[in-house]
C-alpha cells in the first residue's frame, strides 16, 4: 500500500502553498520561452491495449499538454508490437513531470476518452540535465514507476456510464425445461441510428432488427465498451464480457458497465444462454432467449424496469429485472492528470480519531453531545481536541444549495409557545425547503418532535447555527484536518420501501456538491463515503482527486437491512470496493465486535478500514479497534475520549515539521552558490531538492504562506 495523499502530506505540503499552480504554469511558460528545445523519446511497453485504445503520454509542460486529457500527445505503435514511442520537442534545463495514459483520440485536442492512467502520487520525472533514451534502451513498463505499480480506471471526461444490475434473482422463465438451470447473461451495447436508418423512426429500426437472425442488424456504437463484474466471484473486477455471457448465480449480482459516447442512440440487448444438461466441453449453449433496453426507458438517471423476455422464434419466454444507473460527466468542472489521491494511503498511517458530526451526535436518547452536532461549532470543538478527520454529512437544499445535516426530515413548529404538542409540529423533508428557509425558520430534529422535548443550544451564535453550507464549513476550518464527507442519499430497504422518495436527479446532486468540493477543497484531505454503493461508484467515475470509501451496515442485529446484496456484509463490501475501486470501507462496529478478523479481510484485500457506531462511545473498546489496526474510528464526544496528550490533527503536527525542514533546506541553500530549484511536485523529495540547481523560484515564498497561515489559525482559534 502506498502512501495516500494528500496536498498536506509532510513531504508536499510547503510547495502546494499559496502559489503552487501558478508557479508551474509559469515555469512551463518561461522554460518554453527562454530555453531552446530538446529531443526526447518516449518509449513504453503496454500490452493488451482494446481496438481504438492508443498510448498517450501527457505532463506538466505544454508541449505535452499541461496534464489536460484532450492535449495529450498520442504515440505511435511499433511494427504491430506492444511497443508504443514517439520523440517529442520538450523544452531544455528544466525538470519536467509525465504519465502515461491509454486513451481514445476521438478529435485530438477537443475530445479525448481516458481508459487508465499512471495514478501514482509522484509522476515520472526527466530531470533538466538528464538525456534522452535511445531506441535501443529497454522501453518503460506502463504503470510501473518508483517501485510502485499503479494503473487506474480513466474518469468521465466526454462519455456516458450506463451499469446495468441484475440482482435478488431477477430472471423469471416461464418453460418448465429452464427450472434449475444456469443461466448466462450478456449485454451489448447497439447503436439505433445507421447510415440506412437515419431517416427511420427508432420503432421501425427495432422492428427491422427482430427480423434478422444475427445480432448484426445494429451497428456497435462507436468507441462503446462494455464489461462485467460479479460481486460473488473470485475476482469481482470489471472484465470484458465472455463469448456467451456471464453466468448468474443465486443471490449473487451482476453488473454490466457500458461506456457510450451518445446514450441517446444507443439501446442495450440481452442476450440469454442456457447450456444443456448433458453438453460436452466445448459445446455452446443454447440461444433461449432475448430483450432490448431501449434510450427512452433510461430517462432517469438510476431506477428499475422490468423487461419481456422473448425466445429467438419470438414468442413470450418470460421477464427480467434490471436496476440501472446512467452516469454523466461533470459539465462544470474538469479533472486532469497531475495527481490523483483516490486510492492513495500512507503505509504507517493507523488509528486516526474521526470526530463523528464533528463533536458527536446530539440528539441520542442518552449520553448527547453538548454541542449541536454538523455545526461549525461542533466541528471546530472536535478539532481543537486533535480531530484528525471530522465526519459530517451533505445534502441539497431545494435551491440546490449543500448544506451539512444528517437526517432527511426535520419538525417545524406551528406555533410559538413553550409546551409543545404533537399536533403543534409539522414534520417535512429537508430537500422541500430552501437554503433560507432551513436557516431562518426554528427547526428542530425528528427526535425533538417526538419526545415534545426540545433541547436548546446556543443558537445565537453563529457557529452554532444549524445548516451551514459545505462551502462555509470547507472555507473556514483548519486545512490541516481532513474531513469525512459522508453523502446522504435514500437507500430501499429489504422490504421494498424507501428512507426517502428522492425526486432530485442523482447526478446534478452529485455534480452539485463534487463542485464545491473540487473548488473549494484547496490542500484539505477528504475522503467522500456514502451508504448507497451506486453513489460511491458515481463519486468515483465522475472525478480521480479524491477517495471513496463505502459505507456498510453490515450483517447487523441494530438496523434494518437493505435489498442490495453488496450491502449484506463485509466481504461483499470488498467484493464491492475493489470491483470500482474505492479507497476502502468504513465498516459497523458492531460486525468487528463480533468477528475481529474481518479487519484482517479488509486488509489483505488492500484496503482502507475504518469503522463507526454507538459502540465506539467507550474507551476500552476504542483502544481495542485501534489495536486491530483500523486506520480510522469515527466516534462521538472525541473532547472526552480522546487519549492523545498533545490535543493536535496529526497532520498539522506532521506539516509543521515538514516545515523546519524546509526552513532548514532554504538556509543551506542561501549559502549555496546557485539557488536550489524546487518545483512544484506531488511528493518532494528533499534531498534531490538540495542537490538540484537551475533558475526557479525560492522556497521563501512558500514557507512564509505556511507560516502565515498556521500562525493565523492557532491566533484565532481556529486550530
Amino acid at each position: 500500500m502506498q502512501r495516500w495523499f494528500f496536498l498536506e502530506d509532510p513531504n508536499n505540503a510547503i510547495l502546494r502553498v499559496g502559489k503552487g499552480d501558478d508557479v508551474q504554469l509559469h515555469i512551463s511558460k518561461s522554460a518554453t520561452s527562454k530555453y531552446p528545445p530538446k529531443r526526447w523519446l518516449f518509449r513504453v511497453r503496454a500490452p493488451d491495449l482494446k481496438k481504438d485504445e492508443v498510448m498517450c503520454v501527457s505532463g506538466s509542460v505544454p508541449e505535452l499538454g499541461s496534464w489536460q486529457a484532450e492535449k495529450c500527445v498520442p504515440l505511435e505503435r511499433e511494427d504491430e508490437s506492444d511497443v508504443w514511442s514517439l520523440p517529442v520537442m520538450i523544452p531544455d534545463r528544466v525538470n519536467i513531470q509525465y504519465r502515461f495514459c491509454v486513451c481514445v483520440v476521438i478529435d485530438a485536442g477537443l475530445q479525448v476518452i481516458v481508459r487508465s492512467w499512471e495514478a501514482q502520487i509522484a509522476p515520472r520525472a526527466i530531470h533538466a540535465t538528464e538525456k534522452s533514451p535511445l531506441e535501443t534502451d529497454e522501453p518503460l513498463t506502463y504503470g510501473d514507476y518508483g517501485n510502485v505499480c499503479r494503473i487506474d480506471r480513466g474518469w468521465l471526461n466526454k462519455e456516458t456510464v450506463i451499469q446495468l444490475k441484475f440482482c435478488n434473482n431477477p430472471l423469471t422463465l416461464w418453460r418448465p425445461k429452464y427450472t434449475n438451470r444456469s443461466v448466462y447473461i450478456k449485454v451489448t451495447p447497439v447503436g439505433l441510428l445507421r447510415h440506412n436508418t437515419i431517416s427511420k423512426t427508432m420503432s421501425e429500426a427495432l422492428e427491422e432488427s427482430l427480423s434478422a437472425d444475427t445480432q448484426d442488424a445494429f451497428e456497435n456504437p462507436k468507441h462503446a465498451l462494455s464489461e462485467v463484474a460479479s460481486l460473488n466471484a473470485e475476482d469481482s473486477s470489471f472484465h470484458p464480457q465472455p463469448q456467451f455471457g456471464e453466468e448468474y448465480k443465486e443471490n449473487d449480482m451482476l453488473v454490466f458497465q457500458c461506456s457510450v459516447l451518445f446514450p441517446a442512440n444507443v439501446a442495450f440487448l440481452i442476450d440469454l444462454y442456457i447450456y444443456s444438461s448433458r453438453h460436452d466441453d466445448g459445446e455452446p449453449p443454447h440461444h433461449a432467449g432475448f430483450s432490448y433496453l431501449l434510450p427512452t426507458v433510461l430517462q432517469s438517471s438510476e431506477g428499475s424496469v422490468v423487461l419481456p423476455v422473448t425466445s429467438t422464434k419470438h414468442r413470450p419466454l418470460g421477464q427480467v429485472r434490471i436496476d440501472y444507473i446512467v452516469v454523466r460527466p461533470m459539465p462544470n468542472f474538469k479533472c486532469d492528470l497531475s495527481v490523483s489521491y483516490a486510492r492513495h494511503w500512507k503505509k504507517t498511517r493507523a488509528g486516526l480519531d474521526v470526530g463523528h458530526r464533528g463533536s458527536g451526535s446530539s440528539f441520542k436518547t442518552q449520553n448527547c453531545a453538548e454541542v449541536r452536532e454538523n455545526t461549525v461549532a461542533s466541528l471546530k470543538n472536535a478539532i481543537d481536541h486533535g480531530a484528525d478527520f471530522v465526519e459530517f454529512d451533505v445534502q441539497l437544499s431545494k435551491d440546490l444549495v449543500p448544506i451539512v445535516y444528517h437526517d432527511f426530515h426535520v419538525c417545524i413548529s406551528m406555533k410559538k409557545k413553550k409546551q409543545l404538542d404533537e399536533t403543534d409540529m409539522l414534520e417535512l423533508p429537508v430537500k422541500e425547503l430552501t437554503l433560507d428557509q432551513l436557516q431562518l425558520l426554528k427547526v428542530y430534529h425528528l427526535s425533538e418532535g417526538k419526545t415534545k422535548n426540545p433541547r436548546f443550544f446556543d443558537e445565537d451564535l453563529e457557529d452554532h447555527q444549524p445548516f451551514p453550507t459545505l462551502q462555509h464549513v470547507l472555507e473556514v476550518l483548519n486545512p490541516h484536518v481532513g474531513f469525512n464527507i459522508e453523502i446522504k442519499w435514500t437507500m430501499q430497504l429489504y422490504d421494498g420501501s424507501f428512507e426517502l422518495y428522492h425526486p432530485t436527479d442523482i447526478n446534478l446532486y452529485l455534480d452539485t456538491i463534487l463542485e464545491v468540493v473540487l473548488r473549494y477543497g484547496g490542500e484539505r484531505r477528504i475522503v467522500f463515503s456514502c451508504f448507497n454503493p451506486d453513489i460511491c461508484s458515481m463519486i468515483r467515475l465522475k472525478q480521480n482527486k479524491y477517495p471513496v470509501m463505502f459505507l456498510t451496515i453490515g450483517e447487523s442485529k441494530v438496523y434494518d437491512r437493505y435489498r442490495d446484496p453488496r450491502c449484506w456484509s463485509i466481504p461483499a463490501a470488498v467484493q464491492y470496493a475493489n470491483m470500482i475501486e474505492l479507497l476502502g470501507i468504513s465498516a459497523h462496529t458492531e460486525d468487528l465486535l463480533r468477528d475481529a478478523s474481518l479487519v484482517q479481510l479488509v486488509k489483505r484485500a488492500g484496503l482502507i478500514m475504518f469503522c463507526w457506531g454507538d459502540e465506539n462511545a467507550d474507551p476500552t473498546t476504542l483502544k481495542m479497534l485501534k489495536e486491530l489496526g483500523l486506520h480510522g474510528v469515527i466516534y462521538d464526544k472525541i473532547y472526552q475520549l480522546s487519549s492523545k496528550e498533545v490535543k493536535e490533527s496529526i497532520f498539522l503536527v506532521e506539516a509543521r515539521e515538514s516545515q523546519k525542514d524546509l526552513i532548514r533546506l532554504a538556509a543551506a541553500a542561501a549559502e549555496a552558490p546557485s539557488p536550489v530549484s524546487i518545483i512544484k511536485e506531488q511528493v518532494l523529495d528533499i534531498e534531490k531538492a538540495r542537490h538540484e540547481n537551475e533558475e526557479n523560484v525560492s522556497t521563501a515564498t512558500s514557507l512564509e504562506s505556511l507560516d502565515s497561515r498556521m500562525s493565523d489559525y492557532e491566533k484565532n482559534g481556529t486550530g
